[in-house]
């Protein structure tokens, strides 16, 4: 199972409190789609740096040090991701994946922890802001 996948997995289990396979098919979860939302929440923000400097404004620097950081992956709660992106973000992902915005946010807070720990694999953001890494990764999965 490739990286996408991983994501893509989690993702979903997320969003659809670990239903099996079959009834996210039948929900029709675009796992495209998701990793589409995190470029957009990336270029939204400006890049994976405004990302990052987002949620140290709004107290996660910690859990976001630990994603880019090469030690384990720190939690963050879906609320207090879903308030650090603010609403207009929350909206758009949650019309995106067909759901509430608390379960866009626990999607989220599935989803980036891992996303951006593979978009920094040196422990520091690349000097493209992520943006080469992502790219790979959306044409990795097709």
């Amino acid at each position: 199972m490739g990286l996408l996948d991983s994501l893509v997995g989690a993702a979903t289990d997320a969003a659809f409190g670990g239903q099996p396979n079959t009834q996210r098919a039948q929900a029709g979860v675009d796992p495209q789609l998701l990793i589409g939302l995190i470029g957009a929440l990336m270029n939204s923000a400006g890049g994976l740096s405004g990302l990052l400097a987002r949620l140290q404004q709004a107290g996660l620097g910690d859990a976001a040090a630990s994603w880019v950081g090469t030690g384990a992956n720190q939690p963050v709660s879906p609320d207090a991701l879903g308030d650090a992106l603010g609403p207009d973000l929350m909206d758009l992902i949650s019309r995106q994946l067909g759901g509430s915005r608390q379960e866009a946010a626990g999607t989220m807070a599935d989803l980036l922890p891992g996303l951006i720990d593979q978009l920094t694999p040196q422990g520091q953001v690349p000097a493209d802001d992520g943006l080469g890494a992502l790219g790979a990764l959306l044409g990795g999965g097709r």
